[in-house]
C-alpha cells in the first residue's frame, strides 16, 4: 500500500495524575530525519520513542512533541518541617528581643531556602514511562491512519496519470507505422515534381536509400515498447506492499526520458502532440511521488 509521507497523530490521557499529549508530525523529505521534543525529565525515553516511530515511518521528516502536566497531588512540594522548624525557633527569638507584637508570616517563610522540596519530576516521570509510550503508540497509529488515507488518494491520482500515458501511447504505436509510408509518398511527389521541372534527376535507388535512413532515424518502437514497460512497472511499485517514493521518482524519469525521444525523434504533428500530452502527465507524476514513502 502506498503511504504518503505528509500526516499527523495525537493521542493524550492521565497516567498516575500526570497529564500527556502527544502529537506526531511528518512532512516530506527525502530521507527519514526525525526530531523529538520532551521534557527535560523525559530525556531518557527518547531513544525508545525514536524506535517506535523508526518502526513505523521509513521516509520523511518527523516531529515529536511531547507535553508533561503534573495533577494537583503531584505538583505540591514537599515541606521540609525540620528546616521550617529551625526558621521558627530563631524568628521567635527575634520577635521576643526586638519586638513583642512582630508577626511571623508563613507564607514568607516557605519561600525560604530548604523550606520548600520541589517534587521529585524524575522519579514521577520514571514511574509513568510505560504509560507515556502507550500515549506514543496511539499517537503513531493515528499518524499511519492518515499517511495510509493520504497514500490512496495519491495512489489513485498516479493511476490516473499513467491512463492518460497509456492512451496516448495507443495513438502513438497507430500513428508511427504511417509516419514512414507518408514521408516516402512526400518525397516521391517532391521528386516528381522536381522532374517534371527539368531540374533534377534522381534514381530510384537513392530514393529508396534516404526513405531508409529517415525510417531509421525515426524508429520509435525501442521507445514505445520501454514506456509501455515503464508504465507498468510504475504501477506494480504503486500497488506494492513496500515503501516505494525513490523507485516511482526514478521510474518516472525513464518515462519522461523516453517521451523526450519520442517527441525528438517521430517528425509527425499527431505524434508530437501526444508526446506533449504524456510528458505533460509524467510531470504531474513527479511532482506527486515526491509525496510517497
Amino acid at each position: 500500500m502506498l503511504l504518503s509521507m505528509t500526516g499527523f497523530g495525537a493521542a493524550a490521557g492521565q497516567v498516575d495524575g500526570v497529564e500527556y499529549a502527544v502529537e506526531i508530525r511528518s512532512v516530506n523529505n527525502r530521507y527519514y530525519k526525525s526530531s523529538i521534543k520532551l521534557p527535560e525529565d523525559l530525556a531518557g525515553v527518547e531513544p525508545e520513542v525514536e524506535r517506535l516511530v523508526r518502526e513505523s515511518v521509513s521516509r520523511g521528516s518527523v516531529t515529536v512533541s511531547v507535553r508533561m502536566r503534573l495533577g494537583d497531588e503531584q505538583a505540591a512540594g514537599e515541606i521540609n518541617v525540620v528546616a521550617l522548624n529551625k526558621y521558627l525557633d530563631q524568628l521567635r527569638m527575634v520577635e521576643t528581643e526586638a519586638n513583642p507584637t512582630l508577626r511571623i508570616d508563613l507564607a514568607s517563610l516557605l519561600l525560604l531556602p530548604g523550606v520548600c522540596n520541589a517534587p521529585a519530576v524524575s522519579d514521577i516521570a520514571e514511574r509513568t514511562t510505560d504509560g507515556l509510550l502507550a500515549l506514543v503508540k496511539k499517537a503513531i497509529a493515528a499518524l499511519m491512519t492518515m499517511r495510509q488515507k493520504e497514500g490512496q488518494a495519491l495512489a489513485k491520482d498516479l493511476h490516473a496519470n499513467c491512463d492518460v500515458i497509456g492512451a496516448q501511447l495507443v495513438i502513438v504505436k497507430r500513428r508511427s507505422p504511417n509516419v514512414v509510408a507518408e514521408y516516402q509518398l512526400r518525397l516521391a511527389a517532391r521528386v516528381q515534381e522536381l522532374t517534371r521541372a527539368g531540374q533534377v534527376e534522381i534514381d530510384q535507388s537513392m530514393l529508396a536509400r534516404e526513405v531508409a535512413i529517415f525510417a531509421e532515424r525515426s524508429d520509435i518502437n525501442e521507445e514505445i515498447s520501454r514506456l509501455t514497460g515503464h508504465v507498468e512497472q510504475f504501477r506494480l511499485a504503486v500497488d506494492g506492499g513496500e515503501p516505494a517514493g525513490r523507485k516511482l521518482d526514478f521510474i518516472a524519469q525513464e518515462m519522461l526520458r523516453e517521451a523526450n525521444t519520442i517527441a525528438s525523434k517521430a517528425n509527425d504533428g499527431e505524434i508530437a502532440r501526444a508526446a506533449v500530452e504524456m510528458k505533460t502527465a509524467i510531470d504531474r507524476i513527479k511532482e506527486q511521488v515526491q509525496n510517497a514513502e
